[in-house]
């Protein structure tokens, strides 16, 4: 008779202790699960997001971004830079479409040779939106008032100077986004090159404000 009732002691002894292990093992797992770092997300390549360009360089010049100023609808009399293109009957200039505004970006030109480019080896071309629409700088000699003074598109740029100045006005659409404006010099930076059409470009990033 104690013989039975030990046998059944020690079955509840056997009971007990293997929930106990089971548990332990439980809680070692769960300590261990928790310890682990979470894997890292997957990140779909094709959801990347480039990061914006502001400057590129094309042989020996290096363009750079430095500045678009959004004008809105009008270039107004009282925001003139350039006096010397200023006229006694001068008036705002009004844009023709409500659905565009003015703005005027200016890029800086540096040579990063040895010696000095020739004059007229790069400019600034067409502003271009995120839909690949396309904006004309205007003529100049209708603006000539509201860009900088000097204002030196395609000059002659020697070796190691600070970047030079080329600022150009456009009629944007409102709705464009992700603007960027086309920069290009002559293969070689070479005058020829560039007036013939032989041309190295790029799409730099602006940033209206």
């Amino acid at each position: 008779m104690n013989t039975n009732k030990e046998a059944g002691q020690v079955s509840r002894l056997l009971l007990v202790l293997a929930v106990i292990v089971l548990v332990a093992a439980i809680i070692t797992f769960l300590v261990m699960k928790m310890a682990e770092q979470p894997p890292k997300p997957v990140v779909d390549p094709g959801l990347t997001v480039p990061l914006p360009v502001y400057e590129q360089q094309l042989g020996n010049i290096r363009f750079l971004f430095q500045s678009a100023i959004d004008r809105g609808g009008s270039l107004k009399v009282s925001e003139i830079t350039n006096s010397q293109f200023m006229t006694t009957y001068q008036k705002d200039l009004l844009i023709s479409n409500s659905g565009a505004k003015f703005i005027m970006v200016t890029v800086g030109a540096q040579n990063k040779g040895t010696i000095n480019t020739e004059q007229g080896a790069w400019d600034i071309e067409n502003i271009v939106d995120s839909e690949g629409r396309e904006f004309v700088p205007i003529d100049s000699y209708a603006v000539s008032a509201w860009l900088p003074n000097p204002n030196l598109c395609g000059a002659l740029l020697k070796p190691a100077f600070n970047p030079t100045q080329c600022a150009k006005i456009y009629e944007v659409s409102k709705e464009s986004m992700g603007l960027k404006i086309r920069v290009k010099t002559g293969i070689g930076n070479t005058a020829s090159n560039f007036s013939s059409g032989k041309v190295n470009s790029f799409l730099i990033d602006i940033l209206p404000k």
